[in-house]
């Protein structure tokens, strides 16, 4: 179990060397003067089996794994305006109807209600909101964006809901999402959510995304996601009223 340090954008560097050559995209904009404002953070490590009703779950719960929230987090830009369910903000692509539950495993796995849960990730083409992006389209100035951000509390059943587009790629990293969640304004996980290899397939195969062509590099090779599916990849599923996919995911956190 990682320990949930906030890690530096060299460190980011570091890791991502271990397990695969770091691009120029992710060069440059790990390279970027450090704009954004670091939350306060505070996370302990740990596993609980609750048998439990009402606002808990049954069975055992593992803390989720610590991640990076590099090289696009938005600091800066998060408030009200990203408070929403519908995230796209014009971007096309397949529907992604999300649902995320929050658990406090520190309680027997009990779901935690008024717990802000924050997200963001890439468009279909591979290209984040809030900063200039080098990709296989070239150079796009996203800086005055917020596309594919948004933050949520989570309800009485420990629950945040979002709509948005299945993910794209870019070079260097699988599939993923960022995501954080936040207690009493006290930052209690950095994580990012992975998808599986052959909902990713099927997606990048269909019209809207097949000129960026499939992502050769996959969650078991992915340096940061590869030791730590267990409790990062998400179940995806084909929604047939949208189109597109629902996306479900646990969210562990030490409260």
């Amino acid at each position: 179990m990682k320990i949930n340090t906030p890690i530096s954008r060299l460190d980011f560097l570091r890791k991502a060397f271990a397990g695969a050559a770091l691009t120029p995209v992710l060069l440059q904009a790990c390279s970027q003067d450090a704009t954004d404002i670091s939350p306060t953070s505070s996370t302990t490590t740990g596993t609980t089996t609750g048998t439990t009703t009402g606002t808990t779950t049954t069975g055992t719960c593992t803390l989720t794994d610590t991640e990076t929230d590099g090289p696009y987090p938005l600091y800066s830009s998060r408030g009200s305006a990203l408070q929403r369910v519908d995230i796209r903000e014009g971007k096309t692509g397949l529907q992604l109807d999300m649902t995320f539950t929050v658990q406090n495993v520190n309680n027997n796995c009990a779901v935690l209600t008024n717990a802000r849960v924050d997200i963001w990730y890439c468009d279909k083409d591979g290209y984040y909101s809030g900063y200039s992006n080098s990709g296989y389209l070239g150079t796009q100035n996203n800086t005055t964006k917020t596309f594919l951000r948004g933050l949520q509390y989570t309800d009485t059943s420990g629950q945040v809901k979002f709509t948005g587009i299945y993910p794209g790629w870019y070079q260097g990293r699988a599939t993923h999402m960022h995501v954080q969640v936040y207690v009493d304004n006290v930052l209690k996980l950095t994580s990012q959510v992975a998808f599986p290899e052959e909902i990713n397939t099927a997606v990048y195969n269909t019209d809207l995304y097949k000129a960026h062509g499939q992502n050769s590099l996959k969650n078991s090779t992915d340096s940061i996601l590869r030791d730590s599916l267990g409790n990062e990849l998400a179940t995806v599923v084909a929604n047939a009223t949208t189109g597109g996919y629902t996306l479900t995911h646990t969210l562990v956190v030490n409260v």
